[in-house]
């Protein structure tokens, strides 16, 4: 009887989640995503405004470049938020993202020196850190057998918030001038806000606490990790190209003005939702493998031509571009959850951990080649970097043919 008392008045926070279920939960789903969607559009104001800081600061590319690695570095800690994950409820971490990486965006306006950018951009960093540890692995335990349609939503989110968040600073910019993009913010507050509201009694706990230790995840972590890491070299140089250097990339090089570039960023990632959306739900039908050897064949051949053109068709070549360049972490993500089912924060946190380990370096030294030998010669080198990408694809477990758990 007291047992029975005992388990009654345990809170809605303390809930454990039921067994998997092989159910899509649509309205959890959608909840996470629209979560995502907010907090990517704020995180994209930096691209757009690199321009801006440069002239601001009279920074070199090199210097820009590391203002982009303060942004990544609180991804060190996420292996450790996606431990505690899988061990106990972080629902808290996705409700108040939104509202914190809102704030911090919208003071980037008024920082005037370069390490208060720096600072401002750590904490958008550990905001977006606690944000996308524990937020996929609640995607890939409530998305039942459809684990690639989950993250194409997820990740569609995301490119949707990158598409609006450049013509959200653009506007922004213009009505209230730099010092007062602060007042968009309110936007995140509000998603947190209703992000409360709908997961406030939903655990995010899963349902077996504990999973595997790292030792009994190496075994698929020997099998699963190895391809990813190459993959994600080979691809960091031309996805920082477009999703960092692109805004500065059409001022300097195509000649644009600064409200053309930030809708040229706007075009890339418009694609890319699409490219999301379609490719991980098309990975559960027609293979994980198959999907992205065509992306990473294809993608790079879309950059290089993109690089030799002008006028109306170097904006015609964006589209494609985006939708093959930004869908494969969808699949990518997909990959991951299917292959550590007990362990999907911590396996999560360890990919985004490695894709700063990679792509810290690559920023700065991308901005190196471009100081030393001009924005197109680091653009072209990147694009021809991507090709050496494809054979590690076929180094990736088939699906179901790694059990994490």
């Amino acid at each position: 009887m007291s047992a029975t008392l005992e388990r009654a008045a345990e809170p809605a926070t303390d809930q454990v989640e039921p067994p998997e279920s092989k159910k899509f939960q649509t309205r959890e789903v959608l909840t996470i995503v629209s979560g995502h969607f907010v907090h990517d559009t704020f995180t994209a104001f930096v691209p757009p405004l690199l321009p801006l800081i440069r002239e601001k600061l009279a920074a070199d590319y090199a210097a820009i470049g590391g203002l982009a690695i303060f942004l990544q570095i609180p991804c060190l800690m996420q292996p450790f938020i996606g431990h505690a994950a899988d061990r106990i409820s972080l629902r808290y971490f996705i409700i108040l993202a939104p509202a914190l990486t809102a704030t911090m965006c919208g003071l980037l306006g008024l920082a005037n020196s370069y390490a208060l950018l720096a600072l401002l951009l750590f904490v958008v960093g550990a905001s977006s850190a606690v944000f996308h540890a524990p937020a996929p692995a609640m995607i890939g335990r409530i998305s039942g057998d459809r684990v690639g349609t989950g993250m194409s939503f997820f990740m569609a989110a995301g490119e949707l918030g990158r598409t609006v968040g450049p013509l959200v600073v653009i506007a922004a910019v213009s009505w209230f001038g730099l010092q007062g993009i602060w007042r968009v913010a309110v936007f995140g507050w509000l998603a947190s806000i209703f992000l409360y509201w709908r997961l406030r009694e939903v655990s995010a706990r899963p349902a077996q606490r504990g999973g595997l230790s790292l030792q009994q995840m190496l075994p698929a972590a020997r099998k699963v990790y190895p391809p990813l890491l190459w993959i994600m070299f080979a691809r960091v140089f031309m996805s920082i190209s477009m999703t960092t250097y692109l805004p500065i990339f059409m001022q300097d090089v195509k000649g644009y003005e600064f409200e053309a570039a930030g809708l040229s960023l706007t075009l890339l990632e418009g694609a890319g939702v699409l490219g999301a959306l379609t490719m991980g739900t098309a990975s559960d039908w027609l293979g994980r493998r198959r999907i992205l050897l065509v992306l990473f064949l294809v993608s790079p051949v879309l950059f290089l031509g993109f690089l030799n053109s002008t006028g109306w068709l170097l904006f015609a070549f964006l589209l494609p571009l985006g939708f093959t360049m930004l869908s494969p972490s969808a699949v990518l993500l997909a990959v991951v959850q299917d292959s550590f089912r007990e362990n999907r924060a911590l396996a999560n946190g360890l990919f985004l951990m490695a894709n700063f380990v990679i792509r810290s370096p690559a920023l700065w030294l991308l901005g190196v080649m471009a100081d030393r030998f001009g924005l197109s010669t680091a653009f072209l080198i990147s694009g021809l970097i991507a090709f050496v990408g494809a054979p590690a694809v076929l180094k990736l477990p088939e699906r179901g043919s790694v059990d994490g758990g």
